[in-house]
């Protein structure tokens, strides 16, 4: 593993492209027929009702939901659906909303987690690489961190997600999920984790954006999607648009 977090490598065509994705639970149809683009760089809002299959869709994008039927497709390459593997290697990365942080574990070791990094002579943990390089990604990110030898447990809300989300990039993903990563932020907090979503965004990395924050959707996203009743309702742009006209669509009007 490198210490350099995701270059700027665009492709010509879409970045991912989901077409026609079914999924049904029981009588319920929660997704019927979403197609949906992403481009390289590009910031989505997918916003929707409660249940009104977004998490699904992503989570599909992520490999920990199967479709029913439909297409999913990154950089041209067609997914076939063998799981969150599959999707991580196709530089899918989704930071779910409970984090999945190890509180009693420090910066780097969450940084590094299940990727230790060893050292090449006695095969024991590189503690010192790891906070090195753990630091320089936090420095690349602009994520104000200064001790990477802190307990995650003892962050701030804004610290925690922005580790899940350093985390996420020191990966090289092409795509990342967030899951409502602004959810119970003070306002400097969350004004820090949108700004890591400009910078990772600037490196080309697609960003879909999911959170019931709606004003949090106009100061990043390029695109808003709008979900309702398990179909692409609406798409509007942002400078185009205002919250009113937002929550109208997310009731179906």
């Amino acid at each position: 593993m490198t210490s350099s977090v995701t270059e700027d490598l665009r492709p010509t065509g879409p970045r991912v492209e989901m077409q026609d994705i079914r999924k049904r639970y029981g009588v319920m149809d929660v997704l019927r027929g979403v197609n949906l683009q992403v481009a390289a760089g590009e910031v989505i809002g997918l916003v929707g009702d409660n249940g009104a299959g977004k998490s699904t869709l992503m989570k599909m994008l992520a490999g920990a939901v199967t479709p029913d039927s439909g297409t999913i497709r990154v950089d041209g390459t067609e997914l076939t659906g063998a799981g969150p593997r599959e999707s991580r290697e196709h530089g899918i990365e989704m930071v779910y909303q409970d984090l999945a942080l190890c509180n009693d574990l420090d910066v780097a070791a969450n940084l590094f987690l299940g990727r230790e990094l060893h050292s090449k002579w006695t095969r024991r943990l590189d503690h010192q690489r790891m906070h090195e390089e753990a630091a320089q990604d936090l420095k690349t990110l602009h994520i104000r961190i200064s001790d990477t030898y802190q307990e995650v447990g003892n962050l701030s809300g804004g610290q925690r997600q922005a580790v899940a989300i350093a985390r996420a990039v020191t990966f090289h993903p092409k795509v990342l999920v967030l899951d409502e990563p602004t959810a119970a932020l003070a306002a400097k907090e969350v004004e820090m984790v949108l700004q890591l979503i400009r910078d990772v965004s600037a490196r080309g990395v697609s960003v879909v954006l999911i959170t019931h924050r709606l004003q949090d959707l106009f100061e990043v996203c390029d695109r808003l999607v709008v979900l309702h009743e398990g179909v692409m309702h609406r798409e509007l742009e942002p400078s185009e648009t205002d919250l009113t006209e937002l929550v109208a669509a997310m009731m179906g009007k």
